[in-house]
């Protein structure tokens, strides 16, 4: 076993709520100086900025991860990460026709930019990302795990958006055998399950210092597919 320093969920500038500097070749540039190995780019209800992710991550030797946070009926927020980016595209177009069509406001709550390789802008995004899908935590859940990915709950030691604070308890459908915080301290929060513990950047000084680590059953001088194929075994194991 190697160790690997992760961050698991990461906002782009796509996210309203990230700030315009947030793009993906900033990303993984601080990546690369903060001595991370993994990351993942989740943004909120969409998965549009990971080509782009994908690109830069690799000019930096970093393995990239392909993800969403999905936003549940229930307003609760769970990532998503997916082993291959094809899969994580097919899931956006899929929550894509789940999403509440409200117009966003940049002035109010900031722009949706969809970015191409190098930084380049290449859209925006109309409606506003991190409203509500139709989805249920427990359709989120499964239709994720059909199409092959991993989703556990989002800083569960948060009070917006958190499952703990939005029902209470851990539901007994979907299982879920993973959890994230954000504050290591609030592990016992998880109660028994696998933690991890990953920023929620939304500004590049909050993205991970690679404190944080998970132990992979592969090489570091291994590829990128193999890395990833590690990563997702670990997560998906149960204990």
């Amino acid at each position: 076993m190697n160790a690997f320093a992760v961050d698991l969920h990461i906002h782009s500038c796509l996210s309203p709520c990230g700030e315009d500097d947030m793009t993906p070749c900033n990303i993984a540039g601080l990546g690369f100086l903060n001595g991370l190995k993994i990351m993942a780019l989740t943004d909120h209800n969409t998965a549009k900025n990971c080509p782009a992710f994908f690109a830069a991550c690799r000019e930096y030797g970093i393995v990239p991860v392909p993800g969403m946070e999905l936003t549940t009926a229930e307003d609760v927020h769970m990532v998503c990460l997916f082993p291959e980016l094809e899969t994580a595209l097919a899931f956006d177009k899929l929550v894509e026709e789940r999403r509440m069509k409200i117009r966003n406001k940049p002035a109010i709550f900031g722009e949706q930019v969809i970015m191409g390789e190098g930084d380049t802008p290449i859209g925006n995004d109309p409606w506003f990302l991190p409203a509500a899908t139709s989805l249920s935590i427990e359709e989120g859940a499964e239709l994720v795990r059909s199409m092959g990915g991993v989703c556990y709950p989002a800083h569960i030691d948060r009070e917006a958006n958190g499952l703990l604070a939005m029902l209470g308890f851990f539901p007994e459908k979907p299982v879920f055998t993973l959890a994230e915080v954000h504050d290591e301290d609030k592990r016992d929060l998880a109660v028994g399950r696998k933690i991890l513990v990953s920023s929620d950047a939304h500004r590049l000084w909050e993205i991970s210092d690679g404190s944080f680590c998970v132990h992979l059953d592969v090489e570091p001088e291994a590829g990128e597919e193999a890395i990833r194929k590690a990563l997702f075994a670990m997560l998906e194991k149960r204990s």
